[in-house]
């Protein structure tokens, strides 16, 4: 991907017409950008900063059916989501992959309670299960988790779910809808909606925040698909409109993997406030959330608050025969949920719905809200479905079950930190071979190497420091500290290939430090 190249497709907006511009580019926008462009659609896609830089590179790193749902019954939901569970580990194998979990139990009835519970998530995984859930004795859990706590250990309930690397299938969701004939510019921020005589919305305005430009883009149908920004974009269509997102907050700490030293995953079902939490082994480094806060408000970069850091610890604490500290904690971040708002009011996320909603305004305007990354095909599935109906559009069927995502592989996985680019790792490796020293690692404690950054640059639109350490690399998120010492480094590689100055460098380096900072415990 190329964004001057992606530009230079736009071509006369005063002539062009879209047939379906995207607003926001985090999962739900990407996926339905890489259906839209799969059917066929003229499609635009445009995000006002980073793809994923806001709730998509901040999960907790799972595409799971969602066993608390199960237990709330919501089994439409559960049975939903393994089934698109089971087509993203088919369609994108160098990034997603099956996980193995444990609930660790302590009191005797807790063995067929949630055993019972896991058979019946089994069953709804049907074709697509990643395997059978069983009951284990407790020497058994030991061996499989070593550091789990053992006084009044029973045993264990093993089951199975996917992991993956959020932002980094973002990217790839981003590079197969350009294959597909989509056009898609970050740091490209709409401004206004444009409407003709009859109040209908017939397109968008925007700026390209590089070079300061202004442009129009007509189009038979917009989506705003923009996670919890969806109200900031409704204002514009309806000014004073009923908000229809109620922010809910995750925060995870990051570990050393000494905490978990297992492959395999803790789950803990009900904690003192009825949440779950998960430790589970990510990237070599061990992954600890998360929190659900409801908040009145959103931002581009969410603060963990000390009460969700404060229970993470003391939960996991309870758990592990090592207890972490703040001191152990080599980053924390914060994710915010674009749940449903409710009807009513209340501070309780449980009553929010986790299932994708779509809105068809009265201009026109369709909003997706809520859902999550394990669904985000669906939902882009649903909303083209409804863009079609409401712009006019050639009727065609969806086609995204088995549509390989840039990157597919059957091969074994390249050595670490290439493992996650699937094909993509062959012409990364050339790049070494041509020039050596871009194997020379960026930072001792993390595996990442100086052709990720080249290759960042020119081929995954990776425009600031941030950009490349954050989600095209997760250096930030798995040791901020390594991270912020990496980031003059990135920056002048990153100079050298988008021809920038010293200046422009010097203002990278600060600029990440500053949001570096609340990556870190002080």
């Amino acid at each position: 991907m190329n964004r001057l190249t992606f530009k230079q497709q736009l071509g006369n907006t005063a002539t062009v017409v879209w047939d379906i511009i995207v607003i926001g580019g985090g999962a739900t926008g990407l996926g339905i950008a890489m259906d839209a462009a799969q059917r066929g659609f003229h499609t635009l896609l445009l995000e006002q900063s980073d793809f994923a830089k806001g709730t998509s590179s901040r999960s907790t790193k799972l595409v799971h059916g969602g066993v608390r749902y199960l237990a709330q019954g919501d089994v439409g939901l559960v049975r939903e989501a393994l089934y698109e569970r089971g087509l993203l580990l088919a369609n994108a194998p160098h990034l997603a992959h099956d996980q193995e979990f444990i609930i660790p139990y302590y009191k005797w009835w807790q063995g067929p309670f949630y055993g019972i519970g896991l058979k019946l998530y089994d069953l709804l995984s049907g074709r697509l299960s990643l395997g059978p859930s069983r009951v284990i004795g407790r020497q058994k859990v030991i061996k499989a988790l070593p550091a789990i706590r053992r006084d009044g250990l029973k045993g264990g309930i093993v089951y199975h779910d996917g992991q993956f690397d959020d932002s980094r299938l973002a990217i790839n969701l981003a590079e197969t809808a350009s294959e597909q004939g989509a056009v898609l510019l970050n740091y490209f921020k709409v401004t206004s909606l444009r409407k003709d005589g009859n109040g209908k919305i017939n397109g968008v305005s925007a700026k390209d925040l590089e070079t300061r430009e202004a442009y129009d883009f007509q189009a038979k149908a917009v989506i705003n698909a923009t996670g919890v920004f969806a109200d900031d974009v409704l204002q514009m269509d309806e000014p004073g409109a009923r908000p229809t997102i109620r922010p809910s907050q995750g925060v995870h700490l990051v570990l050393d993997a000494s905490f978990l030293n297992s492959t395999s995953a803790l789950m803990i079902p009900k904690t003192a406030d009825g949440r779950v939490l998960f430790a589970l082994p990510w990237h070599g480094k061990v992954l600890v959330g998360t929190t659900d806060t409801p908040l009145n408000d959103h931002s581009l970069e969410p603060q963990a608050l000390e009460t969700e850091i404060n229970f993470i610890l003391q939960t996991a604490g309870s758990y592990l025969q090592k207890a972490p500290t703040r001191a152990d904690v080599l980053s924390v971040y914060a994710g915010l949920r674009p749940l449903a708002a409710p009807q009513k009011d209340t501070d309780s996320t449980k009553e929010i719905s986790r299932s994708h909603k779509i809105i068809t305004a009265a201009s026109g305007l369709i909003t997706i809200t809520g859902g999550k990354w394990t669904t985000f095909r669906k939902m882009a599935e649903d909303t083209v479905d409804t863009a079609i109906a409401t712009g006019g559009l050639k009727a065609v069927p969806c086609a995204t079950q088995t549509l390989h995502i840039h990157g597919y592989t059957t091969a074994p996985a390249a050595p670490a930190p290439l493992d996650v680019y699937g094909s993509d790792a062959a012409p990364i490796n050339a790049l070494i071979t041509a020039n050596p020293y871009l194997a020379e690692q960026l930072h001792p404690r993390l595996p990442y190497i100086k052709a990720q950054v080249v290759w960042a640059a020119h081929q995954e639109m990776a425009r600031t420091v941030d950009d490349v350490l954050s989600r095209r690399l997760r250096a930030l998120l798995l040791d901020a500290r390594a991270a912020v010492e990496m980031a003059p480094a990135v920056a002048a590689i990153l100079a050298a290939e988008l021809g920038k100055d010293k200046t422009w460098e010097e203002e990278q380096v600060k600029a990440f430090t500053a949001i570096a900072a609340h990556y870190l415990l002080h």
